[in-house]
């Protein structure tokens, strides 16, 4: 057994759940009718309502105690003070450095990074002000109306998530447009229909190399050269962001509109950085700017507050809960909000990519679940599909809900339509219905003794379904990022209870790997191939396909 199921407070947990698994939330919520304002907190503009979750005080104390016994408080201090947190590629982990407002510094390796951070937003604003204010235009004169964003992973869900999210606050001057698969159908259906013009193309990739943002950026400028343009006019119509100045600048980028991007800022939380430049092409940088102060505020949240208050931690704990006390094997995100429908994807690479490991910090072997299957989409939606499964499965699902109490251009209708629904969906999933209830009702509908005892089968719902429930009062750019920033600190909290390094990503290196190994037998069709047998006939199958057999 591992160091951490031996611990005492890992110990104090499962005995705690077998006693909790033979109990029901209605009767907590029965017999105690302060629960819900004791199970319940605010932070950041964000309200927390947990008390549709399978814990009492002492649950949460013994959970307070695992996390005491982990060093949080430490690590959590380590990571904001730049140390070196990412021990297998020797990193330190400082995105929060991106976000900071304290006018303290930041430093990694000794140097403080803030003005190079500074700097970079400096260089962001100024850019994206000479767009929006027709500065900056295109070879033929024409001021720029379209980005066109390219990037993949954390460079491509970031920016286009968080810009989806705020739809209601985006600036008529630009319409970004946002592309990631290397399908070639996405690319071009990006491209039909705009003016090379009056199209800027935004490519993020710290390597430059990425596969399928290069081959992206490839074919936008065979797009943009064929459109009549130079090679010399790309200059103005092609920016990135990038460690690698070299070969930006030999693709034809001037170096004045190349945004730099650290080691110490992993993909997944680059939307801090200069990787968020759409975001403020499509909002204006004064809304990118909220963004990040909403980030920092819930920063200075997760410093500071003590557990019992702090939000991520109690999210993070409580999702330690079910995952290794429960063996839940998946999390639903159910935003009520059509806007923030493309939120669950944003988290599930944060999360999955993060503590998706199967080996501690020291090298030892788990033998515990390090993190659940993230999924989800807009609330209402599922309610006609996917929540079937959450209600009367076998399995338990832990659900978020999140809904803003007040929308742009509202309709009190719609908006109270939406909001019953969220609400009664938690209440059902805590409560259910029990066989002698749907029994009671099927005779009152005068149904014979022996169909209703069968049918009242079928429509009994056992409830102890847990979830939480955020309000927020709308959502605007600073909710956005306070948001983000907790389900961030979240992961990193349950990264220090599994012991894991959240911030590497082996097994995505990997498939790159072996794909760029397989990518070169497809383009050279005479090559021999020494995969295994079923890769070596799946590149037979695509070589015939494509020599037209």
């Amino acid at each position: 057994m591992s160091s951490l199921t031996q611990s005492v407070a890992w110990q104090s947990l499962t005995t705690l759940a077998q006693s909790i698994k033979g109990q029901h939330m209605r009767d907590w919520f029965a017999a105690d009718p302060t629960r819900a304002e004791a199970f319940s907190l605010s932070a950041c503009g964000l309200y927390l309502d947990y008390s549709k979750n399978l814990v009492n005080r002492q649950v949460m104390d013994a959970l307070f105690s695992l996390a005491d016994e982990r060093q949080l408080a430490a690590k959590r201090d380590a990571m904001f003070a730049g140390e070196v947190i990412n021990h297998t590629e020797g990193r330190a982990v400082l995105h929060t450095a991106l976000r900071n407002f304290s006018g303290q510094a930041r430093h990694v390796d000794g140097q403080d990074v803030m003005p190079q951070v500074l700097a970079t937003q400096a260089k962001m604003k100024a850019f994206t002000q000479a767009i929006h204010n027709g500065e900056h235009k295109g070879y033929t004169g024409k001021v720029i109306r379209h980005v066109v964003s390219i990037g993949i992973g954390g460079s491509f869900l970031g920016p286009k998530i968080m810009s989806e999210a705020l739809k209601p606050f985006w600036q008529d001057k630009v319409k970004v447009h946002f592309v990631a698969n290397v399908d070639g159908s996405h690319i071009q259906d990006v491209l039909k229909g705009l003016d090379a013009q009056e199209t800027l193309v935004v490519m993020s990739s710290k390597s430059f190399t990425t596969q399928e943002t290069l081959q992206n950026t490839l074919t936008a400028r065979d797009w943009f050269l064929h459109s009549g343009a130079k090679q010399t006019d790309i200059a103005k119509h092609f920016v990135a962001v990038s460690s690698n100045v070299k070969a930006a600048t030999e693709f034809g980028i001037a170096e004045e509109n190349i945004f730099p991007m650290w080691d110490w800022v992993g993909g997944r939380y680059s939307l801090w950085s200069a990787i968020g430049l759409p975001i403020a092409l499509q909002l204006g940088f004064e809304n990118y700017l909220e963004l990040l102060q909403g980030a920092y505020e819930m920063d200075c949240h997760f410093q500071n507050a003590p557990p019992e208050k702090n939000l991520p931690v109690i999210m993070a704990m409580l999702g330690v809960w079910y995952v290794n006390f429960f063996g839940a094997q998946s999390h639903v995100l159910l935003p009520y909000y059509h806007y923030l429908r493309g939120f669950p994807a944003y988290v599930q690479q944060l999360d999955m990519e993060s503590n998706g490991k199967s080996v501690t910090v020291d090298g030892e072997w788990v033998d515990y679940a390090t993190g659940p299957v993230i999924w989800g989409s807009e609330g209402t939606n599922g309610q006609h599909s996917f929540h079937q499964l959450i209600h009367q499965g076998q399995v338990m699902i832990p659900a978020d809900f999140m809904l803003p109490l007040n929308v742009p251009n509202q309709d009190n209708t719609h908006h109270a339509m939406l909001a019953s629904n969220c609400f009664g969906q938690t209440q059902a999933l805590m409560q259910g219905k029990t066989y002698e209830q749907v029994l009671s009702e099927l005779r009152a509908k005068g149904l014979d003794e022996e169909s209703a005892k069968v049918l009242a089968r079928h429509k009994t719902m056992p409830g102890n379904k847990p979830s939480n429930t955020l309000l927020f009062q709308q959502l605007d750019a600073r909710t956005l990022g306070a948001l983000v920033a907790l389900y961030e600190h979240k992961v990193f909290v349950q990264g220090v209870i599994w012991g894991v390094n959240s911030f590497d990503q082996w097994g995505v290196e990997l498939g790159k790997v072996l794909g760029n190994q397989i990518l070169d037998k497809l383009q050279d069709r005479e090559a021999s191939l020494g995969f295994d047998a079923s890769t070596n006939q799946l590149i037979e199958k695509f070589r015939r396909a494509q020599n037209g057999h």
